[in-house]
């Protein structure tokens, strides 16, 4: 794990573990014969895992923070930060759905929403800066290709039209420049948020 955000939702996941294995002593699943007759508690578009163990489904989720992608893979970071953040929130909703439990526990669902609440904003924070990141990043790339482009028709222009593509150049690197220093601005949020995260 490497940033204070990602640490901090490691923390969140080992607490969930602990009412995860309370939620399976209380074999609440036991008695319910429709639950008895799925295959699994979750859609297999969010887990791999096929049981009626809510702690099985908190391993997978345990293991795909310890397998994340590396930060400078953005998109795959990201979108594995995403899903994740799924997976907590469909078993919180279990957690929180059975009545038996949650009157058993009645003192520990108040923590389940501080869960809840603290994963969100971590990870709105996360997932806004990101995305902002990579648009600002194809933006960059765009202008870079559009200069090349011009590059080479003036290159290839007579005398009427390089005057033109010259001044389009020109407005093209003022607005690559521009990129840049929002990109600079953007990762320096992104290290704002994770010192407070970390605070």
């Amino acid at each position: 794990m490497s940033s204070p955000a990602e640490k901090k939702l490691k923390a969140h996941v080992e607490r969930l573990m602990a009412h995860a294995d309370e939620f399976d002593k209380a074999k609440w699943f036991d008695k319910n014969r429709f639950i008895q007759s799925q295959p699994s508690l979750f859609n297999n578009r969010l887990f791999i895992s096929k049981s009626l163990k809510l702690r099985d489904y908190v391993d997978e989720i345990t293991h795909s923070l310890a397998t994340l992608p590396p930060s400078e893979h953005r998109h795959a970071f990201q979108f594995a930060l995403e899903k994740i953040t799924e997976q907590i929130e469909a078993v919180i909703k279990v957690l929180k759905s059975t009545p038996v439990w949650a009157k058993e526990n009645q003192a520990k669902s108040q923590k389940q929403q501080v869960y809840r609440k603290a994963v969100a904003k971590i990870m709105q924070s996360s997932h806004e800066l990101y995305q902002e990141l990579s648009q600002n990043h194809e933006f960059e790339r765009r202008l870079m290709d559009m200069i090349s482009d011009r590059e080479k028709q003036l290159n290839e222009s007579d005398q009427t039209q390089q005057s033109h593509l010259q001044k389009e150049i020109f407005a093209l690197h003022m607005r690559l420049g521009r990129c840049r220093k929002a990109i600079a601005a953007t990762e320096d949020k992104i290290l704002i948020v994770e010192k407070k995260a970390k605070s």
